[in-house]
């Protein structure tokens, strides 16, 4: 894309809070300390493929929507400013697990979940720009599934971009509350989050909200990208990297996820009444303190 850039090496990362707790440098993955009901930009858990991206020139950026649609367009920061502003209070949340390029897992803490408030035009609003109506299953040429591309470079996708899909039923539902946004927490995005505009999908797994968004495309099928097909799947127990079948599971929707806050894991209490407080993630991203 004009004007955005994705490095080919990590000397140009930004800076983040010492307090994070760091799973993975090089990409750079981290966790916060457990937080509030909504959580600090500087808090927010960070999950990044490869090097994060660089914008140079944000009047260049832009979004294509293309493939199967009747008249494919370039949609510019400026444009998408000129849509209503939607703000969205949504949890993302990260598989409990993280895959190194062995195929072995690592579990992640409960801090790889956030909570924010995020700011930017419906994307059922963006899809009416090219003629795909709301609460649509298929658009006019036949597409079903919305395809969101990033501008990252990841290995799994031998260093392409990442890239995820949605069904056009949600994506045209103004109810679902899918966004392009450009702001959390009432603020610019910052480069770790997605500027200039990621996708925010609540009530499904944070992989299907792409950062640093390059394109739009409507698709027949859902994308056949490597998070889509070969990652954020759940096996029994009697499934192992020898005898995987990725194509016999459906895809992660939102784990029940659940936390005390208010206590760490190592904390001494004496012997009486102890108030605890802590948080639950159910389906559709609704987050709930107690």
């Amino acid at each position: 894309m004009p004007g955005l850039r994705a490095p080919t090496d990590y000397s140009q990362e930004p800076s983040r809070h010492p307090a994070l707790l760091v799973n993975s440098k090089e990409p750079f993955n981290a966790e916060p300390p457990r937080s509030s009901y909504v959580t600090p930009v500087e808090f927010f858990y960070k999950r990044n493929h490869g090097p994060v991206p660089i914008a140079d020139d944000i009047e260049k950026c832009n979004v294509s929507m293309r493939c199967l649609v009747e008249n494919p367009k370039k949609l510019y920061m400026k444009d998408i400013l000129k849509l209503p502003k939607y703000v969205v209070t949504a949890t993302l949340q990260e598989d409990c697990h993280e895959q190194n390029s062995k195929g072995e897992r690592s579990r992640v803490g409960h801090s790889a979940i956030g909570n924010a408030v995020w700011g930017g035009a419906r994307f059922a609003d963006v899809l009416e720009l090219v003629r795909i109506l709301n609460f649509s299953h298929i658009s006019q040429s036949g597409g079903k599934h919305v395809e969101f591309v990033s501008i990252d470079r990841c290995k799994e996708e031998n260093e392409g971009p990442c890239k995820s899909s949605i069904p056009l039923s949600m994506a045209t539902n103004p109810e679902a509350d899918v966004l392009i946004a450009y702001e959390m927490n009432g603020e610019t995005l910052n480069r770790d989050h997605g500027y200039p505009l990621r996708v925010i999908v609540p009530g499904v797994i944070g992989a299907r909200s792409v950062k640093w968004l390059d394109s739009i495309n409507i698709i027949a099928q859902e994308s056949q990208g490597f998070f889509m097909q070969k990652d954020y799947k759940m096996f029994p127990p009697s499934v192992d990297w020898d005898n995987i079948d990725w194509s016999t599971r459906p895809q992660m929707d939102f784990p029940v996820q659940s936390a005390i806050c208010s206590l760490d894991d190592r904390n001494n209490v004496k012997p009486g009444k102890v108030d605890i407080a802590g948080m639950s993630s159910l389906k559709m991203g609704k987050s709930f303190g107690t």
